[in-house]
């Protein structure tokens, strides 16, 4: 009996490491069906529609599939998204026969679209016709039928004091907006900006919100007849929109991760490049909601054209509410977590 015993302990011993290494293979197994969807290769085609969201969902949805893995655990997850807004025509994008600057909705577009269209091109149609006008009467004046002897005059001292002074008068002119919209163009984004990180990729756009808790979603271009059904302009048309509240600050983190690439939206007068190594920022403040579209502006390679952009410009309820059907925090409740937690830190340090 004894070494019935034995046998039958010694072979529990002998299976104990199998059922060790059991729990750890599923737990490995879970993670990886957790893992976001949207883990997209480098060399895939960005106009396939499986490497985002469903492009014809009413929904502007992350297209990271372990959102709805954590919903039971996030419960901002299970918050509704607000419908996918359409475009308007003509509003965020180019139009047919333009020959100016796109409609503005930021501030620093504002001044840049004054400073081109009230100033630049009336002062370049100006010196043209000037200098146009200079060309013909000379042509007429001092032509050999007129003055059979060329006259040798070398100097004109007034001519020469008008023709410097007056271009120095003209760029003095030019230069006090332009340098202020310099400056506008480069300020920091004050402190309760909304953060978004911006990476772009060969070739299409990744966006995460490091301080609302959204992990980084992907951004494709929308084949050309589910851009159609959408309403939207093919070639400028994504999947996945970066989703930005209206109204308030934001502030961009821009980089690369693998050549340079350039974020553009011409509409909001945003346009930095994306520099592996690099985090450059931008910040401004849209007018009012509204789709408003660009793409890269930088030849990153081969599929360099089919890149877009596209900004979804929500009012600030809504934008909390994507937040949350995203699974992440408000500007609000994300604040509130940091004091919270830098609370018992303080209180230790005076310890």
């Amino acid at each position: 009996m004894k070494k019935v015993k034995s046998l039958v302990l010694a072979g529990l011993l002998a299976l104990a490491p199998a059922f060790g290494l059991g729990s750890p293979a599923v737990a490995q197994d879970n993670a990886a069906k957790a893992a976001p969807a949207m883990a997209t290769p480098v060399d895939a085609d960005p106009r396939s529609s499986d490497r985002g969201a469903p492009a014809d969902s009413a929904d502007v949805n992350v297209a990271n599939a372990s959102a709805a893995d954590v919903s039971e655990a996030a419960p901002g997850a299970t918050v509704a998204a607000p419908p996918r807004m359409k475009p308007t025509e003509g509003i965020g994008m180019p139009k047919p026969g333009e020959y100016t600057l796109q409609e503005q909705f930021t501030s620093t577009g504002h001044t840049a679209r004054w400073l081109h269209d009230v100033m630049l091109i009336p002062l370049i149609f100006a010196i043209s016709i000037f200098v146009l006008i200079l060309m013909l009467y000379a042509m007429w004046k001092f032509r050999r039928s007129a003055n059979p002897i060329p006259s040798k005059t070398a100097h004109n001292t007034m001519i020469e004091v008008i023709w410097t002074v007056l271009p120095v008068v003209i760029l003095l002119v030019v230069a006090v907006p332009s340098i202020g919209l310099l400056a506008d163009q480069y300020k920091p984004a004050p402190k309760d900006a909304v953060v978004v990180k911006v990476t772009g990729y060969q070739w299409y756009w990744g966006y995460e919100y490091p301080d609302n808790a959204i992990p980084e979603f992907v951004s494709n271009m929308l084949p050309e007849d589910k851009a159609k059904a959408n309403g939207e302009p093919y070639l400028l048309a994504p999947d996945n929109r970066l989703v930005l509240p209206a109204g308030r600050p934001i502030k961009l983190i821009i980089t690369g991760a693998d050549v340079i690439h350039a974020f553009a939206v011409p509409s909001l007068w945003v346009k930095m490049d994306a520099v592996p190594g690099r985090l450059n920022e931008k910040s401004f403040t849209i007018d009012k909601p509204g789709v408003y579209y660009g793409q890269c502006s930088e030849l990153c390679g081969a599929r360099h054209g089919f890149m877009p952009i596209a900004i979804e410009a929500l009012p600030p309820a809504e934008f909390d509410q994507w937040v949350l059907s995203q699974g992440g925090k408000p500007a609000g409740a994300a604040a509130a977590e940091k004091t919270a937690d830098a609370a018992p830190a303080a209180a230790d340090k005076k310890i």
